[in-house]
């Protein structure tokens, strides 16, 4: 709590004032674009992004409140990125499944004869295994994985929003996931197990397939999203109802996510079942060699619809720019008194001060770019601010990757692999995205309840909590009813308790996401500049990253006889977690619309040659 408390700290201290909700700067331009619109039929004057944005009206301060919301049509473009990400979910997750297995347990013996495929097609007690280094080591390199996976995130954004270009940085990415389930497939073959060398060719590999994830998961979220083009609240005409009603680009951009989570966890659910009965009857080499073929659809699928993709080009050192701007609102701010340089931080001349507008004359060379810009940067600095408290979160579903799958191979489980049974939680994501979608979100919006994205987060936080809850309690039936006690984990007998009934915490975790794993992604998105969408969301992704290296401090808990507190401790942290987030977030909450309908800004970033680069229409 108190490196994640101080971190928390840093940023809100960095964030100082989000624009103000009370400067028209919405109504400033776009009410005069419309304006202009409406009396000339031009809108040279104004910078508006898509063409959507001018259909229908402008909503009032009323209609915001009062009329319903409604979402746009999805373009079929989503559909198939959020596919290719369903082939590199399978293959992620489809090799990630097997790591505890692998790295835990020895090569099965059965009846006399090593098996050097690592595979164990007897019935219950079947335990296929290759590296036999035991529930520490398991756990300490898939924290490791995960933090990596996570981490790298940061570097794809930059070199993608910076550099290449989102479209582009998602082949590099590729290639560099296709060596690393090369080199997983190389350790599995049975002669390099047998040889005692199978270590290395396996970490090389989680290493390369972490690299190509991070850079893979931190494009190709703003890739799906970015085929929607519309960006402002408009006030239409239902063609169903007839009645007046607001299309919410954020409404839309929330389905896009949602469905394009439900596509993650079909192919990680796929994945992860199919490669454990793989793994039981055939082997390794082969649970490893099936995800890289459905690996190898991405790069088929983007590049036969690349011409039909919304791709946004590199924008250069717009990062440097954005650390440049805070630096120099920073500036003559600080104080020896931490309570005034506090005070000053969050004044509201914060960003004001360094508008181009105010600056005028006097600006840096540098600043090129436009006052809504500072408003975008100081929103999207706003979305980092929320995203520092979820490492809390994640210390919950990482339970998942490792202890939870532990767990079951102690329990009675009537001949299913122990890492089957993961999968009850993205069979409960594909059971309740639509059911959310079609059903509790649009009857919160017909009730005129806001469920923001704040609240929703807020709302998985103590889901979780709640599902770290029932595996303390399955835990501690173990210990009370196993034959070995409060040592399972090395006990040739299962305690008599079905493995079904980690449905609970399984189940709970997949409710959470849908608020806030799924919301986060959306929050990065939609709060983010456009030139910054890749880098935001890298960010959202490290704090998982961040969450892991918080989980090696539990690796002493991991292990018998402390696997109560271990759950235990996650579900207070989470639980705690969740209300500080709340009580930190609510003045964001509050301000939801005000930040959505910040205006666009025209400024893209620096080009080659030191041009500023405007936006003039749809890159192809």
């Amino acid at each position: 709590m108190t490196t994640t408390g101080a971190a928390q700290n840093a940023v809100d201290m960095a964030l100082s004032h989000e624009p103000k909700v009370a400067t028209p700067m919405f109504e400033i331009g776009e009410k005069k674009a419309l304006s202009l619109s409406n009396t000339t039929g031009s809108l040279h004057d104004a910078h508006v992004e898509f063409e959507a944005d001018l259909m229908g009206e402008e909503p009032t301060a009323e209609e915001l409140v009062t009329l319903r919301r409604v979402s746009g049509k999805i373009p079929w473009t989503a559909f198939t990125i959020a596919f290719v990400e369903l082939c590199e979910r399978f293959g992620y997750y489809g090799c990630q499944v097997l790591y505890t297995n692998y790295i835990q347990q020895p090569l099965p013996v059965i009846d006399g004869v090593l098996q050097t495929t690592g595979r164990d097609p007897r019935g219950e007690d079947a335990q296929p295994g290759a590296l036999d280094m035991g529930q520490r080591a398991s756990f300490g390199i898939g924290q490791f994985n995960s933090f990596w996976s996570y981490a790298t995130p940061i570097v794809g954004a930059i070199i993608a929003d910076e550099y290449l270009g989102r479209y582009n940085t998602i082949f590099i990415a590729i290639a560099f996931s296709i060596i690393g389930h090369i080199l997983l497939i190389i350790s599995a073959i049975p002669t390099v197990l047998t040889s005692g060398k199978a270590i290395a060719p396996f970490i090389l590999g989680v290493i390369m397939l972490g690299f190509g994830t991070g850079a893979f998961k931190a494009n190709i979220s703003p890739l799906v999203a970015e085929q929607y083009r519309q960006s402002k609240p408009r006030v239409i005409i239902d063609e169903k109802t007839g009645e007046r009603v607001i299309s919410d680009p954020n409404i839309t951009v929330s389905r896009i996510f949602l469905y394009f989570y439900m596509f993650i966890n079909i192919g990680s659910l796929t994945g992860q079942i199919s490669m454990v009965f793989v793994e039981k009857y055939v082997g390794f080499w082969c649970a490893f060699l099936l995800p890289t073929i459905m690996f190898c659809f991405c790069p088929v699928v983007l590049y036969l619809l690349r011409n039909k993709y919304h791709r946004s080009p590199p924008t250069g050192s717009v990062l440097t720019r954005a650390v440049r701007l805070l630096f120099l609102a920073m500036k003559g701010k600080w104080s020896i008194n931490p309570v005034q340089t506090r005070k000053n931080f969050k004044s509201e001349r914060f960003w004001e001060d360094v508008k181009p507008s105010h600056l005028g004359a006097g600006k840096p060379g540098w600043m090129q770019f436009d006052d809504a810009w500072v408003d975008q940067v100081a929103r999207g600095l706003r979305a980092c601010s929320c995203f520092t408290w979820i490492p809390l979160y994640w210390l919950s579903y990482n339970q998942m990757n490792n202890n939870l799958t532990s767990q079951a191979a102690t329990m009675q489980r009537n001949g299913v692999p122990n890492d089957i049974i993961t999968n009850l939680n993205p069979i409960s994501l594909v059971i309740f995205i639509p059911l959310v979608d079609n059903f509790l979100y649009p009857a919160l919006r017909k009730a005129n309840i806001r469920f923001t994205p704040i609240k929703r987060i807020a709302l998985g936080f103590i889901l979780a909590s709640l599902a770290m809850v029932g595996a303390a309690v399955i835990q501690h039936y173990i210990y009370s009813l196993g034959p070995c006690g409060k040592y399972m984990n090395d006990c040739d007998d299962s305690a008599p308790v079905n493995v079904w009934v980690q449905a609970v915490p399984y189940t709970l975790v997949g409710f959470s996401e849908i608020f806030t794993s799924i919301t986060g992604l959306e929050f990065a998105f939609t709060k983010a500049p456009k030139n910054m969408r890749s880098l935001v969301t890298s960010y959202w992704h490290f704090m998982s990253a961040f969450s892991n290296a918080l989980g090696q401090a539990l690796v002493s808990l991991s292990e018998d006889p402390l696997l109560v507190w271990n759950y235990t401790t996650v579900a207070i942290l989470a639980f705690i977690g969740g209300v500080l987030f709340w009580f930190h977030q609510r003045p964001t909450d509050a301000k939801e619309d005000a930040m959505n309908m910040l205006p666009e800004s025209s400024y893209v970033g620096k080009g080659r040659k030191g041009s500023v680069v405007e936006e003039t229409g749809r890159t192809a």
